[in-house]
């Protein structure tokens, strides 16, 4: 069954929502206790880095979620925040991550300039999706899928073989990540139509 990690952020009512129309079996995981007993992990996310990290380190979920994730391999997505708090640390804040992917998360175009003045962040709207590779989540997207974003901060891989879907918007950043059964995405499928319902299911059945 899928747990919802309820640790005080993000819209997870709107993951429950869609897995509800799709006859999903999902449930808010809010203690340890609950959380061990998930096949699958959403991690959802928004706002600051630190702030995020803060409430994950304050749930008492934290170490559960490491042992599922890192030692019984069950799979988990996080998004939005969610996805950047898979990573090493944020040039957004000072707390180190999960570390679950190697990597930093970076500011979108650094510290910008003239040349990004007709990419404003935050990077919000609609964007394309482009497939880096063949990925049973990408079962039911649209040829060439758009997705919701929100964000100004973007995962930078150490290692590029863990980036599977990328987006532009006035540089080409990782959007979908993956390592092992550690899945990422920085685009919002609770918004994304029915794009974003194929990802959230396809998840379900991996």
């Amino acid at each position: 069954m899928i747990a919802i990690v309820d640790y005080g952020l993000g819209n997870i009512k709107a993951f429950s929502n869609i897995y509800k129309r799709l006859d999903v079996p999902h449930f808010f995981a809010s203690d340890a206790e609950g959380l061990s007993k998930a096949s699958k992990i959403i991690l959802p996310g928004v706002g600051a880095f630190d702030y995020a990290m803060e409430k994950l380190n304050a749930s008492g979920l934290r170490s559960t979620l490491d042992s599922l994730v890192l030692e019984k391999k069950v799979p988990v997505l996080g998004i939005c925040v969610g996805m950047q708090m898979m990573g090493n640390s944020s040039e957004e804040g000072q707390l180190p991550g999960l570390g679950w992917i190697p990597g930093t998360v970076k500011r979108l175009h650094g510290s910008g300039g003239a040349e990004f003045k007709s990419y404003p962040l935050p990077h919000m709207g609609w964007n394309n999706l482009k497939t880096e590779v063949s990925d049973p989540l990408f079962e039911g997207f649209d040829h060439d899928p758009k997705f919701y974003f929100l964000h100004s901060y973007f995962f930078d891989c150490k290692d590029s073989s863990h980036i599977i879907a990328s987006a532009e918007y006035g540089q080409r950043f990782a959007c979908i990540i993956r390592r092992d059964n550690i899945y990422g995405v920085q685009c919002h499928p609770e918004k994304s139509h029915h794009n974003g319902v194929a990802l959230l299911k396809s998840f379900a059945g991996i």
